[in-house]
Formats: C-alpha cells, structure tokens, sequence
C-alpha cells in the first residue's frame, strides 16, 4: 500500500513537472500566446457583430403609381421601419426591372394606381412586393417584416378612417399583400446556398494548398536548395501556385456540375462569364495562401493563420449572413473580401443569367484584388529568401 501511494506521489511530480515546464515554454513563446489569446478575441468580435440574421438597410427600389397620401404614408412606414432603405423611386417598371437586375436594390414596391381609393372604400388595396430571390435567406426574413409593416399600417389606416363612434361591424381597411419572388420562384434554400458553398469550399482548399505547399519546403529544408538551384524566383513561384490554380478550376467545375445535375441548381448564365469570375478569384485566392506562407515557418503556423483569415472571409462573405446587417467597419471590411465579389457573380449567372454588362464591378473588384495580392506576396515572398 505504501509503494502505490509513493508511485501515484511520484507520478504526480513528474506530471506537475510537465505541467509547468509547457505552461512557461507557452509563456516565453509570445507568438504561441498571440495565436492562443489574439485571434479568438477579434474572431469572437466579428462573429458577435456579423453573425446574424436580422436584416437592416434592405436596398429598395420604390414605384408609387398612386402618387396620394396613402402611398406616401406607406413608404413611410418602412422608410422608419429601419429595414428598408430607399435607394431609388423609379417612374417606371422598367427602371424597377433595371435596379434588380443589376444589385441596385433587393427590394421592390410597387402601389398601384387607385390605392388610396381602395383603402377608402374598404378594399383590399393591392400592393406588390418584388424579391430578388438570389438570396432566399434575406428575402424570407424581409418578407416577414414587410408583413408586419403592411399590418401596421392597415392598423392606423382603420384607426384614422374609421368614424369616432363606429360599431366594431364596420367594414375594415387593408391591403391585398402581392409577393413575387424573382429568379427563384420557390425561395428554395439550396438555390442560394449550392452557390456560396461552391465559392467557400474553393477557397478554402485553393488558400490551404497553396500556403501549405511552400511552408512544407522550407520546414523540410528543401527550400534552400532549390533557390541555389538554377531555378529563378518566378519560376519557382509559377511551379507552386499554377497547379493550385488548375485544381481551383477543376474543383469548381466538379461541384458545380454536382450542384446542377443532383441538386438541380438551375444555370442559366453565360459559361464564360462563370470562367472569368472563377479565374479572377482563383489568382487571389492563390495570392493570399502565398502571402499566408511567407509569414509561417512551420506547417502549425501555416494552419493557424489560414484558420485566423479564411473564417473571417467566409463569415463577411455574404455567404449567409446579409453584408447590410453588419456594422459599418465590418461592411468595409468586406470590401478586400474576393469571395464576396464572387458570390455576387457566382449566384447572378447561375439564377439571373445576366452577363459582364451587369457584373463588370464585381470582376473589376476581384481582378484589382487579385493583382494587388500577388504582387505583395511575391515580393514578400523574395523579401524572405533573401533575409
């Protein structure tokens, strides 16, 4: 009994020993504690701010047919619901049909001619409401609120019509609710998810690969020997990041034929403008695992920053949850973001076909990205095989 309880003493020493020994090694490796402490600290704060499914600032296009005191009222209503914002009163359906189209807003209300009258008589006024259905998850929760505003409103409106001594019999304004979702009738979820799930998992595997791949040669310490090698920089360079490059584009292809044919994702784009868009943000995707690997010097390190960056990219992508909910330093943010731009041209030529006419800003965005973080990590990356 005495030589169990002097072994368990003893292997608890020996434990306590390591312990420390770990707990200081952690405590006098200040890039150890910084991954440990920093990077849960700003993601939980990102996470805490962008994470979320309330929607404020829905872009809206406005067509008020009706032009009286009624419809101005009702614009009202959401103008101060805070959810909408009107970023355009068009004079015709036409300039409706061009603001959706082309991203200008997610939202339309039309009040047709006659609404005031309707609401007088104590009719069912119609209201139409338009959707860009590209995104199902934001549609769906404006959805829900532009029926409570709509109620709200049929609300005041009986309370103001109504004679002060009316009977609770009388006849009961209100608003006929018209929704017409576009581009995705049915608000199916997997028409907008498939898409975004396309863009992330390509760039998580295309960043990974890449930083991964050259960090492994300079842990291994190969790396040096091919430098002194008649091999150039840019050639050695080319031979990293091309064949990632090409599996970025088989990979897309492949998941995007499986979105297509098993998921029955309708495309209805133009191929080449999906090939544009997928060769822009692959050469950023390759630029920033570049960039990653010259700041890692051991594979750990690799992980730990490709999980400190590619989480924050998919979390302000766009990809489920709505940019204009998120405070306005994370919205800027969002701007250096490749994937967001590639949601953008991803969904747009898969559900509304529209072509380079359309999507010239989001190609233009991801093109200045992707020059921009290939050339600061090439020269980042010749800076660190010269020091």
């Amino acid at each position: 009994m005495h030589s169990t309880n002097v072994w368990t003493e003893a292997m608890f020493e020996r434990l306590r020993a390591m312990l420390m020994k770990e707990f200081l090694q952690i405590r006098r490796d200040r890039w150890a504690m910084f991954r440990l402490i920093v990077p849960m600290i700003i993601q939980m704060l990102v996470f805490g701010y962008a994470a979320t499914f309330t929607v404020h600032h829905v872009a809206t296009v406005v067509l008020d047919l009706d032009q009286s005191q009624a419809s101005r009222s009702l614009i009202s209503h959401f103008v101060a619901s805070g959810r909408f914002d009107v970023v355009e009163a068009a004079r015709s359906r036409a300039e409706v049909t061009h603001a959706i189209d082309n991203d200008v807003a997610v939202l339309a209300i039309v009040v047709h001619a006659g609404f005031q009258q309707d609401l007088q008589n104590g009719k069912g006024a119609p209201l139409q409401v338009i959707v860009d259905g590209t995104n199902s998850n934001t549609a769906l929760i404006a959805l829900g609120y532009i029926s409570q505003i709509v109620a709200q409103f049929s609300s005041d409106e009986a309370s103001r019509l109504m004679p002060p001594h009316a009977s609770l019999a009388a006849p009961q304004t209100g608003i006929s609710l018209q929704l017409q979702p576009w581009f995705n009738p049915g608000l199916e979820d997997r028409w907008f998810f498939i898409p975004g799930v396309i863009g992330s998992l390509t760039l998580l595997q295309v960043v990974s690969l890449t930083a991964f791949a050259i960090v492994r040669e300079r842990e291994v310490g190969t790396l040096e020997q091919i430098m002194v090698s008649p091999i150039r920089s840019v050639e050695f360079i080319l031979g990293k990041t091309v064949p990632f490059f090409l599996i970025g584009l088989g990979d897309i292809l492949l998941v995007s034929a499986i979105g297509i044919l098993w998921f029955k994702v309708p495309f209805i784009g133009d191929p080449l403008v999906m090939l544009a868009g997928s060769m822009l943000f692959l050469l950023a995707a390759v630029g920033m695992g570049l960039l990653l690997s010259t700041f890692s010097k051991t594979q750990q390190q690799a992980f730990a920053l490709n999980f400190f960056f590619v989480n924050p990219f998919f979390i302000l992508s766009g990809f489920a949850f709505p940019i204009a909910a998120m405070p306005q330093v994370l919205q800027w943010f969002t701007l250096i973001n490749p994937l967001r731009y590639f949601l953008v041209v991803i969904r747009a030529v898969f559900l509304k076909g529209v072509g380079f006419v359309v999507l010239w800003p989001d190609l233009t965005a991801l093109a200045a990205l992707a020059a921009v973080m290939l050339a600061v990590s090439v020269l980042r990356f010749r800076s660190s095989l010269d020091a």
